[in-house]
Parts: C-alpha cells; structure tokens; sequence
C-alpha cells in the first residue's frame, strides 16, 4: 500500500508510526492540488489519508483522473471535500467515520466549539477583548445576553445536537429542537421540547444552532424566507457546513437586525478563495461575525481518537 497524506499529522502521537505499519507514506501535510497531483502519479499512490479541515481544495477528478487511487480515508463525518460521485463512478472506495458510532459518541468537540461560539457571540467576547487590547476599560458597549431563560433552537437532534441540547439545558435554557427524522426516537416528554416547524423556531427562538449534515434537503435551508420570520433577532451558530445556509442571506439578515450575530466554524468555499466569502468580507467589515477555520473537532483528544480509528481500518 503506498499512503498519500495530504493533512497535518505529525502532531498527533502515534500516527504515523501506525501508518507506517501499513504501507510506505508519503507525507504532503501542505501541499497544493497541483503538487498532490503530482505525487499521486509519481508515486503511484493507490491510498489518500485526508480531512477538509485543513484541506483548500476538493478531491475530485483534477486531481484524480488517470492516477491509481483506489481508497480514500477522511478522518471525518462529513465528505463534502470529497467528490463522492466521481469515487463512486470510478471504484474509490471512500472510508469515513460517518457511521463509527462507537467512535463518534466519544468526540463531543464540535459541540463544545458551538457552545463556546454561542458565548462569544452572546458576551461578546472577541471585541471585548479587541477593547482591552487598545488600552481601553469600558463595558458599556459590551453588555451581554445571559444563557438562563434564552429560547435555544437547535436543528438536529443526532449526536451533536443532543450534546448541545445537554449544554444548554444545564445553563437553564428553555431548549428545543427540529429533527422530523428522529421524532419517533424522542420519549412523550421530550415531545414538549421539539418544534414541528422551522418556521415557529424562527419565529421564538433568541439563539439557533446548527448540527445537520450537508444533504439534497439540508443544502441552504437556512435562508432569507426563514430569516425573515425573526422576531427576536437570533443568533445563529453553524458547526455543520458552510452550504446549510445561504451566506448572503446571512449577511443581509445581519445588515436588517433580523439576526444579532453569526458565529460559525465553516464557510461554503472553504476550498475555493477565501477573499470571496461575504461571510468573511462581512466580518472584516465590522459585522457581528465570528470565523473559526473549521476547528470542531480540532482537539488533542479528539484528533487522537479519530485518526487513529481511521488509519487502523486500512
């Protein structure tokens, strides 16, 4: 087996020796599309290890048409860094970690990161900070929102959505949830705390959290049309993907206070040009937007655990 990793490794303790007990590695942590490509060939790599965190551009058929790639293993849940009907087309196996629930069930990072963008944003803590860093001791622009008593949305109730729902609830928030695919799971009392429309979400809710997977459904679900229903300006948390709304909607619904803040771990062309997302664009200009560059499950513990389960498949 001959190993291309195109994602950081290094840093975590004990990959790379499992994987050298695997194949030969080729270690391209960094490298372009176009330098990927490049070894591919060389080498003759019939194996990827990668995950989109760290990844600027989409496996698809630039860079795999005519190499000898016959597996890719995403250290992740979601793939759509991968082009999976290329794969598909093409015999590429892809290896994720989407249905390891063993696994996954010990991986509370990303909720963690959309509990800690919800604080931000509700005490506004980044440009809190900003103030302080240029000398400056005044609190009367940073007055806040308290979690007790807020109505919390939360879309999704899979594994991540019931750890955020556990988050909140324990901070005293009247927490809901929208998920009609795991309504039949929920007990007559959970009942109480599920939403049958997104629309009354919208219209109730002071914080919305995001934790769905990018599908034909899901794709821009969040847009100017529920946005619009706001009536308590939310804030609306994303640690899903970028495409589950519609960024411009976003942008708009913040320049029209319908929503107070955006703060979100994923941007739709994180493997395109970063200088075009309006998300960014708008928080650079002063918009209440917070960016981390898709760190959910970006931990020392987490990151052990998940490349580890992933490398020892192959």
């Amino acid at each position: 087996m001959k190993i291309a990793v195109i994602t950081p490794i290094q840093h975590i303790n004990g990959i790379l020796d499992i994987l050298h007990t695997k194949g030969d590695v080729f270690l391209n942590e960094t490298a372009s599309k176009a330098e990927v490509r490049e070894l591919l060939l060389k080498e003759k790599i019939d194996t990827i290890i990668c995950n989109p965190n760290q990844q600027t551009y989409k496996i698809d058929h630039e860079l795999l048409n005519g190499t000898d790639v016959t597996l890719i293993n995403t250290c992740s849940t979601g793939m759509n860094h991968i082009d999976q009907e290329y794969c598909n087309s093409n015999n590429i196996k892809i290896y994720s970690l989407t249905k390891d629930y063993e696994l996954i069930k010990q991986l509370p990072s990303t909720s963690e990161l959309a509990f800690g963008l919800m604080l931000s944003l509700l005490r506004n803590i980044p440009t809190a900070n900003q103030h302080v860093s240029e000398y400056k001791w005044d609190y009367t622009n940073f007055v806040g929102r308290q979690i007790k008593g807020l109505n919390i949305g939360i879309i999704g109730y899979g594994r991540l959505g019931k750890m955020m729902f556990e988050y909140c609830n324990a901070f005293g928030a009247n927490v809901k949830v929208y998920d009609p695919y795991e309504k039949q799971n929920f007990s007559d009392s959970f009942l109480l705390n599920h939403y049958t429309t997104l629309e009354h979400m919208f219209e109730t809710s002071d914080v919305i959290s995001l934790h769905v997977h990018v599908t034909d459904e899901t794709k821009y679900m969040i847009d100017h049309k529920l946005l619009g229903l706001c009536k308590n300006s939310p804030y609306i948390i994303n640690t899903s993907r970028g495409e589950i709304v519609q960024e411009h909607d976003i942008v708009d619904a913040l320049d029209k206070n319908l929503i107070s803040g955006y703060g979100t771990d994923v941007i739709e062309n994180e493997f395109d040009d970063l200088t075009k997302s309006p998300i960014i664009i708008a928080m650079n200009n002063k918009k209440n937007i917070i960016v981390t560059p898709h760190i959910g499950g970006m931990t020392r513990e987490g990151q052990r655990k998940a490349y580890t389960w992933a490398v020892n498949k192959l």
